[in-house]
């Protein structure tokens, strides 16, 4: 959805796509925080405001991209919690 397969597309479309997955059944959401970079989780996010769709789907994502990864405990609650806010969610079901 950001670039990784070709040019950019609209957010709106990719928005709509996501809530059209999860409309037909589609019941997990796998992004990264470097898919990019950040735009696929605000993507997710926006996808999930406003309705009640959070509940039909699990939602996982992914740290450890950026070139100052680090594993240590204060870069992924840092990542986390950045990943927590573009997503728009309280709990990410899946966190790797």
């Amino acid at each position: 959805m950001s670039a990784a397969y070709g040019e950019r597309k609209p957010e709106a479309d990719m928005v709509a796509l996501l809530r059209h997955a999860i409309a037909t059944g589609i019941p997990f959401l796998d992004t990264s925080d470097i898919y990019g970079p950040h735009t696929n989780e605000v993507l997710i996010g926006k996808a999930l405001h406003g309705g009640a769709v959070r509940e039909q789907v699990q939602v996982a994502t992914k740290f450890g991209g950026a070139p100052n990864f680090s594993g240590d405990l204060a870069y992924v609650r840092a990542a986390c919690e950045g990943s927590l806010r573009r997503l728009g969610i309280d709990c990410i079901d899946l966190y790797y």
